[in-house]
């Protein structure tokens, strides 16, 4: 593969730390790479070394000549004079950007709802971002770097996303660098994941799930340095292995492998005891929303919406932006009334809400981290043991250095820690998470994974993670033509739903893989699709090559056994034996190639 560009040796430090240390990575051509850390390890930094933004103190980075790089940043940086077209396809003139497909699709399939002579200024922010994303995805890059793409996109918005950077080049071609928080689109989009960390980038191959499994090998070979880590991980590879098909079958490793490691793993939660402890806290009624409605105006955003919160459950709301999730879960949490139907409360119910806008730390922003430790409760049990505070927050990744740095001096994933701890402190038995995970790493995400699942409350999450919704909630609603229904079949069913009636869509978040012709035009939804014989056919040599490869599995055990059994002496019978195994390893690959071709068919 061609190289396109890298760093090499690279150096980087401020006045009180060292960012990067003699740090080499390169680029090639065909190259999908998921960049995954901490808050602060220097994810966004590496991007800005790599793009040409930031000048290193220390090496040197090489761009191939004529190599095109697109650039997406988390700030906002649109002009807010101009107006939505001229942003995306700047002054190209209509009949020759309406006749690019590649351009009809990207406004399809990211702001068709919006104005195309609207302000940029007068635009949200979600839909800033929108827009700056499809003046990106618009022109023609060799490679792609984008920080946190999927922020303020919801789930069909991901889903969009994550299917147009899979087929935007040819296989082989283009680069993507994406750093995002969402893992279920690091394992759609990458087939390689960078981890940043102390000072260094270490590579990893296929995407997030592979990343877990080369990670937890890593860290029980250094566990007496890293036993709390390894121990999360451990747990976040039981959760896949366990979870849905679609994202196992993406990294090219052994599935045996996976669940020998993982052989010892208790489930991520006990779903019985948990019921029985929320119960115990909370009674049998917690809320019931019966027949509520809510109208703003003549604007009716809820409707007939039956919904009995049980104690202990654990449910996600799913909808597309302005479907009315935030209306929904300002009617459980009291602060809004409905204007049809009512709403009725239990009379233990304790309710605490971790909202986006860091309400709770408003009035302490001038204390210091400690300080505010020092006013909360003494102890708080998670999995039988007794936490402090201050251990609480270690847990959660917050770093001890910070104790002293006072409230409003943290950087948003420092406060989000915060606020999550202040909100577990208060002894809620109903907790509200709304889009919990913005502004938060995936260790962040692992670690408050963990302490959900031995949290025994009734918990209501409302994200655009699909990786975190699947993870934490055992059953999804969603919001569609401003009712409340329930997901069997999880976010799977929600989309294949939203794909058959795009005028459930909210604003802005309909589902297109085709081309529109351009504003204003009709939009067709869903891409053409295998016939009912084909997928037959795939399924048929999908059963094929599994019973095939469980042979050639068992061929390369039975050639293990005879290796070890044989004449260590006689060495002309144990080079041929030898020979024999490696060729059953390497058809064992080949098949495997198939294998995840064919399982790419049939999702």
């Amino acid at each position: 593969m061609a190289f396109l560009l890298g760093g090499e040796a690279l150096h980087l430090e401020y006045p009180t730390r060292v960012v990067f240390d003699k740090v080499t990575a390169g680029i090639n051509e065909g190259d999908r790479i998921g960049i995954v850390g901490r808050n602060g390890d220097g994810k966004s930094t590496l991007l800005g070394l790599l793009a040409g933004r930031i000048t290193p103190d220390g090496g040197r980075v090489l761009t191939r000549g004529g190599v095109r790089v697109g650039v997406l940043d988390q700030a906002d940086t649109l002009a807010d004079d101009l107006s939505v077209g001229e942003s995306i396809v700047g002054e190209v003139a209509e009949h020759v950007w309406a006749g690019d497909a590649g351009v009809r699709d990207v406004i399809a399939g990211l702001v068709a709802d919006l104005p195309w002579n609207a302000a940029v200024g007068s635009l949200s922010g979600g839909q800033r971002r929108r827009v700056a994303l499809a003046a990106l995805l618009a022109g023609e890059w060799d490679v792609l770097m984008l920080d946190e793409p999927t922020n303020h996109l919801d789930v069909e918005g991901i889903t969009w996303l994550a299917g147009h950077l899979k087929t935007r080049w040819a296989r082989g071609a283009g680069a993507l660098l994406v750093v995002t928080h969402d893992r279920w689109f690091l394992d759609e989009v990458a087939t390689t994941t960078w981890e940043v960390h102390d000072q260094l980038v270490e590579p990893f191959e296929g995407g997030y799930a592979a990343y877990v499994l080369q990670r937890v090998e890593r860290d029980r070979q250094a566990a007496a340095v890293e036993a709390k880590r390894q121990n999360l991980m451990k747990k976040e590879l039981a959760w896949l292995r366990r979870g849905a098909p679609a994202r196992t079958s993406k990294p090219k490793f052994r599935i045996d492998a996976a669940n020998q490691l993982i052989s010892d793993v208790p489930p991520p939660r006990d779903q019985l005891a948990l019921s029985r402890l929320a119960t115990a806290r909370l009674g049998k009624d917690v809320i019931d929303l019966h027949d509520a409605g809510v109208s703003f105006g003549e604007h009716e955003v809820l409707r007939q919406v039956e919904w009995r919160i049980a104690p202990g459950e654990r449910s996600a709301i799913l909808g597309a932006n302005g479907s009315g999730k935030s209306t929904l879960l300002a009617l459980i949490a009291g602060v809004l009334a409905p204007t049809a139907g009512r709403v009725k409360r239990g009379k233990t119910v304790r309710l605490a809400v971790l909202d986006q806008q860091f309400r709770e730390l408003a009035d302490i922003a001038g204390d210091r981290v400690r300080e505010v430790l020092a006013r909360a409760r003494t102890s708080y049990v998670v999995d039988g043991r007794e936490l402090t505070p201050a251990q609480l927050l270690e847990r959660l990744g917050f770093a001890r250095e910070h104790l002293a740095a006072r409230v409003g001096e943290l950087s948003g994933g420092q406060k989000r820690r915060l606020q999550l701890l202040l909100v577990l402190l208060s002894e809620p038995n109903v907790l509200i998470l709304d889009e919990p995970s913005n502004d938060v790493d995936t260790d962040m995400l692992a670690a408050l994974e963990d302490l959900l699942d031995s949290w025994p409350g009734t918990l209501i999450v409302v994200s655009h993670d699909r990786y975190f919704v699947e993870r934490v909630t055992d059953q999804q609603y969603a919001i569609i033509h401003g009712r409340l229904r329930h997901l069997p079949g999880g976010v799977d069913e929600y989309l294949l739903l939203r794909a058959a009636d795009p005028a459930a869509a909210g604003p802005g978040s309909e589902v297109r893989t085709g081309a529109a012709a351009g504003p204003g035009s009709e939009v067709r939804t869903g891409a053409a699709k295998a016939s009912a014989a084909e997928q037959r056919a795939v399924r048929k040599e999908l059963t094929a090559t599994e019973r095939k490869l469980d042979r050639l599995a068992g061929q390369v055990a039975e050639l293990h056994r005879q290796l070890a059994e044989h004449d260590h002496a006689d060495y002309a019978g144990l080079a041929s034996l030898d020979a024999r195994l490696k060729a059953a390893e390497a058809e064992i690959g080949q098949v495997e190639e198939r294998w995840l071709e064919l399982s790419e068919l049939i999702e």
